[in-house]
């Protein structure tokens, strides 16, 4: 199993398959608009502007299981994205990524790299999975984790 058996929904409403990113080193995210740690958005696409030629790929999740910190829907989330922060990679729709109702890309995920200590809860917005080429999940970062930290996985990954 792999991440390619999954499907999002983006912020326009489209049906995403993942099976589109085969061959892509993926950096995934649960974000926030309201979040001490949203300016990690800056962060995050300077990677996507940095490597995207290389063949990285940023996917970012809203949610507003913590703290209620992703009140906006599609549209103002979006807006909110490309005015304050550049973003210039895919935005998917509002997801939970805890819970009966987490999006099942957020479980396997949780499943393939839990935690501090095992466990698989994530515990806030900005928690980043790595993934390689091949659909498996590498690392998981936590939210506190900056995303020029992760460069040089990055790189690693992407190296020839």
């Amino acid at each position: 199993m792999s991440i390619y058996q999954f499907n999002a929904v983006n912020n326009r409403g489209e049906q995403v398959s993942l099976e589109q990113y085969q061959g892509k080193v993926l950096l995934i995210a649960n974000t926030a608009s309201k979040c001490g740690f949203t300016p990690q958005y800056q962060g995050l696409n300077a990677l996507y502007q940095d490597f995207e030629n290389k063949g990285l790929v940023v996917l970012a999740f809203p949610c507003n299981q913590f703290g209620a910190q992703e009140p906006g829907d599609d549209a103002q989330i979006s807006e909110f994205c490309e005015l304050n922060y550049g973003v210039s990679f895919p935005v998917m729709t509002k997801v939970d990524v805890n819970g009966a109702d987490a999006h099942p890309l957020f479980s396997y995920l949780k499943q393939q790299a839990p935690g501090v200590l095992g466990s698989k809860a994530i515990k806030w917005n900005f928690t980043k999975f790595l993934v390689d080429q091949q659909g498996q999940v590498v690392k998981r970062y936590a939210p506190t984790t900056k995303p020029e930290a992760i460069r040089a996985d990055i790189e690693q990954l992407l190296a020839p």
